[in-house]
Order: C-alpha cells, then structure tokens, then sequence
C-alpha cells in the first residue's frame, strides 16, 4: 500500500508487550515489512518459528515472514523513519538511554500511556524536550481499544493525534483493516493527559467494585471523570475540544467497565483488601495508573484543578489510607 509521503514510511514499533504485539499485528494486515524491536531474545526467536508471542497476547497470529525482529534498538532507529514506542512508560527512559544514533527527522508516535516518571513529562512532551523532537513530528495512537480484542480481531477504534494531520493520516491509513477503525485529532497533549488519567479512573472504578459498591455507583463515578478529566486537562493546556469524543470518553467507559482492564483488576484487588505491594506482585503486568496517580497529584499541586477522584486514589495508593474511607468520603463529594 503506498503513501504520499516525501518518503516511503518504514515503521517500526519498540516494545515486546501485549499492546506493542496488537500495533504489530494491524499494520502487517497492510504492510509487507514491519520492524519490530524487543529485549527478549527468546520471543524473538519463539516469534519466527511459532507466529506468536510467547509472553504477551499469545494468541494474535502473527506473520513472522513480514517482521524485521531484533534487540539492537539502534538498528531500527537507523534503517526506519516511523517509530511507534509502546514502551511502557516506567520503563521508557531506561530502553532511550541505549540510543546512540540521532533521532533527528524521524516521525516519532506513541501508544504509550502514562508519564516517564523521571521527568514528569507526558510522552510527547518527553521526546519534544529531550531529544529536540519537533511538535509536529510526534504523535499519539489511543483506544478506546484493548489489545485482548485486537488479537480477536474484534471491531475496534483507534484515534490518531498528531499536530501535522497528514502525518496522522498516513499511519491511520496504514492501521486500518477491516476490524480497526482510525479517527484523526490535533489535541495531541488532551488525548496524551485523557490516556493516562482514564487509568487513574480504571482504578477507582476498580476499587470501587472491590469494596461492594454497585453499577449504579459505577455510573455516577464515571461521569465525574469525565468532568473531572475536562477540569485537569483545561488547566493544563487550554483549546476547544469536545470531550465526549471517542478518544476521551469511549477510552474512559472501556477501561472503567471492561473485565480486560488490568488498572481495573488492580483497583479491585486493593477494594477487596490487598496491599499494593501484594496487588503489584499478584499482577504481572504494570497497572499504569499506579504511576500515573503520583504524576497526576503533582502536577494538579500545581494546577489547582478540583479532583477529588484522583485525589482519593492517590491517598489510598500512596498516603496508605484506607480505600473504604476514601471512597466513603468521595461518595459524599460526587454529583
């Protein structure tokens, strides 16, 4: 499939998990080599004789035949133009780091959600200001979307943010199949903060559901989330945009409701009783949230926006109060 672009879009995508694997396999539907950069040289080998991941998302089938599979992350940076990191975010200055080769004029896009702890920074924020990234050159890919359903090939949505729309059109084009729908936005920095604080929200649904409370409960959750949300990214960074769009709510609804979430899963470990430390060690893959509640909490001490969502989250997970009289008081706070 060709692209007008000044040039032809080599695209690989960094990271061996579940969500990296889903992104590798919509933009095979469509492409004849897709580069693909992983730690784990055991997958790397388990991928090309078996078509599957062995660690993440096991049961996507894969086309090994069109993957360009290493663990030399400078390789991809130098022989690919398009990099989508599906790092995840605690991780991501860690696997940067090893990078020696200039990112100068690559198209960087990110499906990661959260923010690089070590900076503070969401992640197009991260690549803009570390590595001199223009803003127009980094983008975001968001759900509302679950790996899980991707590797079923279940009908879902994606919404690509990039401030330069052709170059949003372009992946968008290259993602689309018949089971992944594309929609296009220019609030790369609203849909970055809506991705990473809909896990806070997953949580508190979670723990909501852990402690007892019922749909309706959950109802009334989310729906201040939504607004709590519009209040936190306002402050942040102000622009027309419409909330209830796919990106922001549809993402928020998915991981609230869905038995997929693993922020929810988490969530509803800590309701039911667990410590963190014991809810962490249970889960083998990181709840984003976790760290994007602290992240969250810093930068609304700056900001000032009325959260008390987040704020009870934040209490529960880092001030060790208890999650029951959290949510009690919150009950009294929502409308």
């Amino acid at each position: 499939m060709n692209v007008n672009m000044n040039s032809n879009p080599k695209i690989a995508v960094f990271g061996g998990g579940s969500w990296a694997t889903a992104i590798v396999k919509m933009l095979t539907e469509n492409l004849d080599r897709v580069g693909w950069y992983m730690r784990s040289d055991y997958a790397i080998e388990h991928i090309k004789k078996n078509n599957n991941n062995p660690n993440y998302l096991s049961s996507a089938e894969l086309k090994p035949e069109k993957l360009d599979l290493s663990n030399d992350i400078n390789y991809f940076v130098n022989n690919y133009n398009v990099l989508i990191f599906v790092i995840p975010s605690a991780f991501l200055k860690t696997e940067l780091d090893k990078i020696t080769t200039s990112l100068e004029g690559k198209i960087i896009f990110s499906a990661i959600k959260g923010i690089v702890p070590e900076t503070g920074l969401i992640i197009g924020e991260h690549f803009h200001e570390t590595y001199k990234i223009p803003l127009e050159n980094i983008g975001v890919i968001t759900g509302p979307c679950h790996a899980e359903e991707v590797a079923m090939e279940r009908l879902s949505y994606l919404t690509l943010a990039c401030q330069d729309q052709e170059k949003a059109k372009m992946l968008s084009k290259l993602i689309e199949s018949s089971y992944i729908k594309t929609k296009i936005s220019d609030d790369i920095i609203g849909t970055e903060y809506a991705a990473m604080l809909k896990n806070i929200y997953a949580i508190a649904a979670g723990i909501a559901h852990g402690l007892g409370y019922g749909d309706n409960f959950q109802s009334v959750l989310m729906s201040n989330a939504i607004r709590e949300m519009k209040r936190f990214i306002k402050k942040v960074h102000k622009m027309k945009r419409n909330i209830n769009n796919s990106a922001y709510l549809g993402d928020l609804l998915v991981t609230g409701y869905s038995t997929f979430s693993r922020n929810r899963l988490f969530g509803n470990m800590i309701g039911k009783g667990y410590t963190v430390k014991s809810a962490m060690m249970e889960m083998s893959m990181v709840a984003e949230g976790y760290y994007a509640t602290k992240s969250a909490h810093e930068i609304n001490e700056k900001n000032g926006a009325k959260t008390p969502i987040i704020d009870a989250v934040f209490n529960v997970l880092y001030n060790g109060k208890e999650a029951k009289d959290q949510f009690e008081k919150l009950t009294h706070k929502l409308n």
